[in-house]
């Protein structure tokens, strides 16, 4: 037994001596590539065996032919296990390579593709990772391809909307400047409804910046949505009856939410005044209010006759106002942006959708506690 425990020493001794010295060793290669560290591992290995072997060989406890019998095993293990190492750090690195090569295409803006055949868990980990980077990356740029298009959009429609009612304010101002003006109060009474649709627009813009800037703060309370709704009603009956348009809100229930009511009014608003422009003359425009399990789903529907699907997705984007809304009244493309900047501040979900004879926009919101 006190052999055995000597023997185990001196090998111990042995081959804590070869770690060691290949520990320093893959200090220095550190920043080498991988093959050669595989390599040092392996030869850290043999030598540690080696070590062990000549340590107890040297106290004595193995024979000159015992000694030449392991030292040719060890040898004949070192060639099979440097050459294992090698190809086995030639394999990763090739992977690796190849790897790298697939990730360059992120820099080219392009979408990265895994590269094919078998690879280490490590690897193929890594190469999951890089595919949904990759997607995470594709749907960022185009989310800034569609903003630029609607900030190239909202600038192109904002100046022709500003250009317009400005031309007519000077021709006005103008004709009274002159004594040229056939009925003075009606050209003044344009000038102040023009003054206040152009108060509307930059109003509209300030909203939007809040929002995207992040500043727009909520002060939220608990309410009725049929108080809500009722409120708007009353404020869109005018345009409604001027428009031909028959306002229907029977569908509402007294649903508590907590919210900023002022915020939610002109969420309704635009939704009605967006409604009621595109619903021809005796047509209806419905207001309703449900709760449902994911939350409380205010809607409004109108009669525009439908959406072409492909714009759908588009309904919402800043500037936005369709093939058929070029000029006033149709307004800068604004409303219903702000409508989901408003919503989605209340962590909320604004969505449209085509029904029998227009569309409904449905605006989702947490129902209240309690």
């Amino acid at each position: 037994m006190r052999d055995t425990l000597l023997i185990a020493l001196f090998a111990f001794l042995g081959a804590t001596a070869a770690g060691v010295l290949g520990a320093c060793v893959l200090r220095l290669v550190r920043r080498r590539s991988l093959v050669t560290h595989v390599s040092v591992v392996a030869g850290v290995a043999v030598a540690a065996m080696l070590a062990g072997t000549l340590a107890v060989a040297q106290a004595m406890f193995l024979s000159a032919h015992d000694l030449k019998v392991v030292t040719t095993v060890v040898a004949m293990a070192a060639v099979v296990s440097l050459l294992t190492a090698l190809l086995l750090g030639r394999w990763v690195v090739g992977r690796s390579n190849a790897l790298a090569l697939a990730a360059r295409s992120f820099g080219d803006g392009g979408d990265f593709t895994s590269p094919v055949g078998p690879a280490t868990a490590e690897l193929a980990a890594l190469s999951r990772e890089l595919t949904a980077t990759s997607a995470k990356l594709a749907e960022s740029r185009d989310r800034e391809r569609a903003l630029e298009t609607s900030r190239r959009e909202l600038v192109a429609w904002i100046s022709h909307d500003l250009r317009t009612p400005l031309a007519g304010l000077r021709a006005m101002s103008e004709a009274l400047e002159d004594g040229v003006a056939a009925d003075p109060q009606r050209y003044l009474r344009q000038i102040r409804t023009e003054v206040e649709r152009l108060n509307g627009m930059v109003g509209d813009l300030f909203e939007l910046s809040r929002i995207h800037a992040g500043t727009l703060t909520l002060s939220p309370a608990r309410m009725s949505l049929y108080d809500l709704v009722g409120d708007a009603l009353s404020g869109a009956h005018a345009l409604a009856r001027e428009h031909g348009v028959r306002l229907v809100g029977d569908g509402v229930e007294p649903v508590p939410v907590e919210v900023d009511g002022k915020e939610m009014s002109r969420v309704l608003g635009n939704l009605l005044v967006n409604a009621i422009r595109r619903t021809p003359a005796d047509g209806t425009v419905a207001v309703a209010a449900e709760r449902r399990p994911d939350g409380v789903v205010l809607s409004v529907t109108d009669g525009c006759g439908g959406i072409p699907e492909e714009d759908l997705p588009r309904v919402f984007d800043t500037g936005w106002r369709g093939t058929h809304a070029r000029t006033p009244p149709a307004g800068a493309g604004l409303g219903l942006a702000i409508v989901r900047g408003i919503v989605e501040a209340h962590q909320g979900r604004a969505t449209v959708r085509n029904v029998v004879g227009g569309c409904r926009f449905e605006v989702l919101l947490p129902a209240a506690e309690g």
